[in-house]
């Protein structure tokens, strides 16, 4: 069983981690009212964000074994403790460009070390696999509870006030909490800093080998693909509520934290339903119902009034939507553990950072593409733009399940037995 002072430190820096990183859409909303950005600029805010875990993703494979996962953790979540303590007092669009920037290197180095950590403290596959889907759970839990805390320092009556940023006093405080329980937590990387004293000036041409490997080319298809899709709707789902729902800015933030809410179950149902079934039929069809679903939001949107209160139409439409993110919310843990969990542990932190790599690319297009979509043709069009993702995201989880195929769960591995406790 892994020790519980660190399981609890890892899901604590999920939480700042979660909040966050899915401030985007939140931010790009209250920019927009509060210092009067176009749609299309700020969407750079995911690209800025973006930019920085791609930065720090292509460092951590050559660094991260070296430092340890532990200290990048807790330099990560002080350097956000003191960024979130500045914000309330930004008075400008590109400090804001800055700070995601600087949110996503911190992300990029923490869920790194959260995913390699998970290696040292599992097992096994199925233990693997149930605590990174439980971590991912958290992940979007933490992403509702961001979008609630928003809401409720959003001010209803005075959309262009600025009373929103005391917000980032509470993130402040949230990050040195996860800093202090992880520096009392107990984690044996003995087996980590042996392997990268092994591999000695090997380690880096290897690191960056396994991107060679077609697996791993297959799964980061899959990453990329899916962030697009859970991100670009994550980031803009509260401009949309706004623009075609006509809902109050509140109210659409609030309303919002229903697709992450639906995520999180998604992904909690996922990971019993996956102890006892093959995830490719779960997961395609998953992700058939999730287009049918996008159909669906289309079809009831189709009509609404361009001005005036939400309509009975829109009251439906802000609960569909949501159900979307409760199918799609299982692939991401469950395409992680597949790879994560036949590979050895000294390769996690690497195919982790490239996982995130992946990811930050298919966040930051698939975000500016929308808002490009949204700025030119109206809300509506990011619907139409959900269903490319999910199209080749059932393409490539089918070469990824031909490349598995062979990789039946079993006993524990050699790459996950003799974990310290």
């Amino acid at each position: 069983m892994p020790p519980r002072k660190i399981e609890l430190a890892l899901f604590a820096s999920f939480l700042v981690l979660a909040i966050l990183l899915n401030s985007v859409g939140a931010v790009a909303l209250h920019v927009q009212q509060s210092y009067g950005v176009a749609a299309s600029e700020a969407g750079l805010l995911a690209v800025c964000k973006s930019a920085g875990i791609l930065a720090a993703s292509l460092f951590a494979a050559l660094w991260i074994n070296r430092l340890g996962y532990r200290r990048t953790m807790l330099g990560s979540l002080g350097a956000l403790a003191a960024l979130c303590a500045v914000v309330p007092f930004a008075s400008s669009f590109t400090l804001f460009k800055l700070l995601f920037a600087a949110c996503g290197v911190a992300f990029a180095a923490i869920k790194i070390s959260v995913y390699g950590t998970v290696g040292l403290i599992t097992k096994s596959p199925r233990q693997h696999a149930s605590m990174l889907s439980f971590l991912e759970a958290f992940f979007t839990f933490g992403a509702v509870a961001g979008s609630l805390l928003f809401g409720v320092f959003t001010d209803a009556l005075h959309p262009e006030s600025t009373s929103w940023l005391r917000v980032f006093f509470v993130l402040a405080a949230l990050s040195v909490v996860a800093w202090a329980l992880l520096l009392g937590a107990p984690l044996d990387e003995s087996r980590l800093h042996a392997a990268s004293r092994r591999a000695g000036r090997a380690e880096r041409p290897g690191a960056f080998h396994l991107t060679l490997e077609g697996v791993v080319l297959v799964f980061g298809g899959c990453v990329f693909l899916y962030v697009m899709l859970e991100q670009s709707t994550m980031n803009w789902l509260p401009t949309f509520n706004v623009r075609v729902l006509h809902f109050s800015a509140r109210h659409s933030i609030q309303l919002a934290a229903l697709l992450t809410l639906a995520m999180t179950l998604g992904r909690l149902v996922g990971a019993v339903v996956l102890r006892r079934t093959a995830w490719f039929p779960v997961l395609a069809t998953c992700l058939v119902v999730a287009a049918l679903l996008v159909l669906l939001g289309l079809v009831v949107t189709r009509d609404l009034d361009a001005t005036g209160a939400p309509s009975g139409a829109a009251r439906l439409a802000v609960f569909v939507f949501p159900l979307v993110g409760f199918f799609v919310g299982p692939i991401y843990p469950a395409i992680n553990s597949a790879v994560l969990a036949s590979l050895p542990v000294e390769k996690h932190g690497p195919l982790a950072s490239l996982g995130v790599i992946f990811s930050a690319g298919g966040s930051s297009l698939g975000t500016w593409l929308v808002g490009c979509l949204m700025e030119a043709y109206g809300g509506r069009a990011a619907l139409y733009f959900a269903l490319l993702p999910i199209l080749g995201l059932l393409v490539f989880l089918r070469f990824l399940h031909r490349r598995t195929g062979a990789m039946a769960p079993g006993p524990v591995s050699p790459s996950m037995a003799g974990v310290a406790e």
